[in-house]
């Protein structure tokens, strides 16, 4: 008995082995076929990589033999490549799944460069798709040209920072001061400048890259700014992506206290992106439902001869409840707004800062998480 079921056994795992290895064998002859068009962008297209835009690629679905999903990846090389070893490889949109690829121009120009396409100048890039199921890949014979003008940037560094003679830190690479990156390739920076010249750096050693802004206030590689104008704070922001850049002087910064309709003082600029008020005489307005303790900043910039305000205040457009000492650090963020001289986004006191005397500090730097402020009791 035992011995007949033995052999029933060992006769179903047999079966069972045999099915197994029917299904992984299909697993290994799944076919697709090539993509056979590529319809967008157009064979030989120029783009101006400079712009803000960004290019569609679109082609034509491939088949497999059992009518399953394909995945997709659009491919590039240098002009003349075969593929074989591609500058760039990249899955299609809904990570592979669609026959179409929206790529960015910051992108596009990324893949320039690896071609050895110089900034300023203009140069072509190919590119054809890879359709594939499991591990069979197949490269469509349909190759589209792009002929590509790169604008002039440099691909952008995890940190950034300012040094020289005219710089708060001077010339010691060690006192550099630190910019603070907004996104992926633009950087920002509140400091003073005072006549001399200056530099950014990629790390606080004197092997770092630099660059510097040139006379067309374009971002350039191994050099420095003379700076001869007069002793300011100033904001600057460089955008790697494309090599602009921008300058403007922070002329005042005021509290704006809309209970009473008016600032209720300036801070003046301490260093390091932070601003203070010392030793103010706050006192709330009465009202019939209670005393007022809204504020937020105005910021007095100017760019290019034009002069602006810029407001910051509460991320809340209204805050229903006072802080507490209690309360997170994020209550006290800043952020730019477009409201003016209204109670939008503004924040609260605390209570016990009606009729005491206080500290305003405001810290626009790489020190804070976000750009922010304190208030301290004195």
């Amino acid at each position: 008995m035992k011995s007949a079921i033995g052999k029933i056994l060992v006769a179903f795992a047999l079966f069972v082995g045999l099915v197994s290895c029917e299904e992984d064998d299909s697993l290994d002859v799944a076919e697709v076929s090539e993509v056979e068009a590529l319809y967008s962008p157009e064979n030989n297209i120029f783009y101006n990589l400079g712009a803000q835009s960004s290019a569609v690629f679109e082609w034509q679905a491939s088949k497999s033999a059992d009518n399953g999903v394909v995945l997709y990846d659009v491919v590039f090389d240098e002009e003349g490549g075969d593929f074989s070893e591609p500058l760039f490889v990249t899955p299609s949109d809904g990570q592979g799944f669609s026959n179409k690829l929206n790529l960015s121009f910051t992108r596009l120009n990324e893949i320039a460069g690896m071609a050895g396409i110089a900034a300023e100048t203009t140069g072509k890039l190919q590119w054809t798709v890879w359709s594939s199921k499991g591990l069979t890949v197949k490269q469509s014979s349909e190759i589209y040209t792009i002929e590509v003008e790169r604008p002039a940037g440099f691909p952008a560094p995890d940190e950034l920072f300012l040094t020289g003679a005219a710089s708060e830190g001077g010339e010691d690479v060690a006192a550099a001061m630190p910019f603070v990156k907004t996104a992926a390739n633009t950087f920002e920076i509140y400091t003073k400048l005072t006549p001399g010249s200056y530099k950014f750096i990629t790390r606080k050693s004197e092997e770092a890259d630099a660059f510097y802004i040139d006379a067309e206030s374009k971002l350039r590689k191994d050099g420095e700014t003379t700076f001869s104008g007069s002793e300011a704070v100033y904001r600057i922001r460089l955008d790697f992506s494309d090599g602009t850049t921008t300058m403007s002087t922070i002329d005042k910064v005021e509290l704006w206290f809309p209970p009473n309709g008016a600032y209720l003082f300036s801070l003046d600029y301490a260093g390091n992106g932070t601003w203070e008020a010392l030793d103010k005489n706050i006192e709330f307005k009465q009202e019939t439902w209670g005393r007022d303790e809204r504020y937020k900043f105005k910021f007095t910039v100017t760019k290019d001869g034009s002069t602006q305000e810029e407001w910051y205040g509460s991320v809340n457009v209204d805050n229903s409840q006072a802080p507490t000492l209690d309360t997170a650090d994020s209550f006290y963020y800043m952020v730019p707004l477009s409201s003016g001289e209204n109670y939008d986004h503004t924040f609260k006191f605390r209570k016990e800062v009606d009729r005491a005397n206080v500290d305003v500090n405001i810290f626009f730097n790489a020190d804070v998480p976000e750009y922010t402020h304190e208030i301290t009791v004195l």
